[in-house]
């Protein structure tokens, strides 16, 4: 069968590559087209367009680059229509993938949905175009099934894909890792600051003004893939800090605590059970805006699924060294972080076992198949 799967940003080449292995376990002659990033084409397939070429982060930065984006959004459909799959597969990057889903629907393809766009924390009214153009929707949260039945739309839980990809790791030894990185025995912080330029910009200098505060353990900077060290470099002064690039998982891996900025990354380690505080600044008029139309209690997810404060998030004004130094010391308190554990344990129960990706390739290959 031919598929056309549609992803953005880090996470979702991610969780796309992990999809992709298992429709191709479950279908041996899949076709697979797809718009994503290094880990999708390393399984194979054909990369149409690189998700680094449309990483746009807020509200300003997407009006500024309308015209870039509408004409990716034409290139798509034309790229679809001429391809013909059996179905598209889309992976969150809502902006993006409704557009091209409610034009799909019109012109007959079949529609899977694979983490769903974040209706359930703004705009729930597009829960019915999301109704209307897409046959089969498939949640990776425990707490979207009941908001889209809610809205009388049936939905698949089917566990989350991060459980698959820590799993399906190849493990680097911790002594390894620490010699390969010259990381000595110093306990480490890890700095996870974002992937996009402007949320790095706004996160990092913060999260290392504590370096001089905390001698006895060492900073290591998480580097997204699609940044280069140059970038970061600017923003290094002190010599206890080191950058590691595209390793997070293992980097988490051997980390005392870490401090994260807001997103994927704050589930991702809070399953490897690393105490963290969450962290968040953006421009002033994005975070405006965002501050109207999100209707959320937390913005983590770790807190968002325990529905519940269990880590700590500093948003915006919040967000400076002050509070930033008094709640990297809580995370280091034994008591607190005998806390953490037990909770990031009830979190990982909630999400579900390893087999999402499995279970989506399952499903979406049995939607489609003659």
């Amino acid at each position: 069968m031919k598929y056309y799967i549609i992803a953005g940003e880090a996470s979702g080449d991610l969780h796309g590559s992990n999809l992709m292995k298992a429709l191709k376990a479950e279908d041996t002659n899949a076709d697979i087209r797809f718009w994503g990033g290094d880990l999708m084409h390393a399984v194979g397939g054909t990369l149409v367009k690189h998700y680094k070429e449309r990483a746009f982060m807020g509200f300003i930065e997407v009006i500024m680059n309308l015209n870039k984006i509408f004409k990716d959004i034409a290139f798509c459909k034309k790229d679809i229509s001429s391809f013909k799959p059996d179905v598209i597969v889309f992976i969150d990057n809502s902006g993006f993938n409704l557009r091209i889903a409610k034009w799909a629907k019109q012109e007959g393809f079949k529609t899977s949905y694979y983490i769903s766009p974040q209706v359930w924390a703004s705009r729930a009214g597009r829960v019915k175009a999301i109704k209307q153009d897409i046959d089969n929707m498939y949640v990776i949260l425990p707490f979207v099934k009941p908001f889209y039945k809610k809205h009388g739309y049936d939905v698949t839980f089917v566990g989350h894909p991060l459980i698959d990809a820590i799993a399906n790791r190849e493990q680097v030894g911790v002594l390894k890792f620490r010699e390969e990185h010259q990381l000595g025995d110093k306990p480490i912080i890890a700095l996870l600051p974002g992937s996009r330029k402007q949320e790095i910009t706004k996160m990092l200098s913060v999260m290392l003004s504590l370096v001089d505060d905390y001698p006895d353990h060492q900073f290591v900077i998480a580097g997204a893939p699609s940044q280069d060290y140059r970038f970061y470099k600017t923003f290094i002064k002190a010599s206890n800090v080191k950058f590691i690039s595209n390793k997070t998982y293992d980097l988490l891996s051997v980390s005392t605590a870490a401090l994260v900025t807001s997103g994927t990354a704050t589930l991702e380690t809070a399953l490897f059970k690393i105490p963290q505080v969450v962290c968040y600044k953006g421009s002033t008029i994005s975070y405006q805006i965002a501050k109207r139309i999100i209707t959320l209690k937390f913005i983590s997810l770790v807190n968002l699924v325990m529905d519940r404060e269990v880590v700590t998030e500093l948003i915006q004004k919040d967000f400076n060294k002050q509070n930033l130094k008094k709640e990297l010391d809580k995370i280091l308190d034994p008591e607190t972080r005998t806390k953490l554990f037990l909770d990031y344990y009830e979190l990982e129960k909630k999400l579900g076992g390893i087999g999402a990706s499995k279970k989506t390739a399952s499903l979406i290959y049995k939607s489609i198949k003659p």
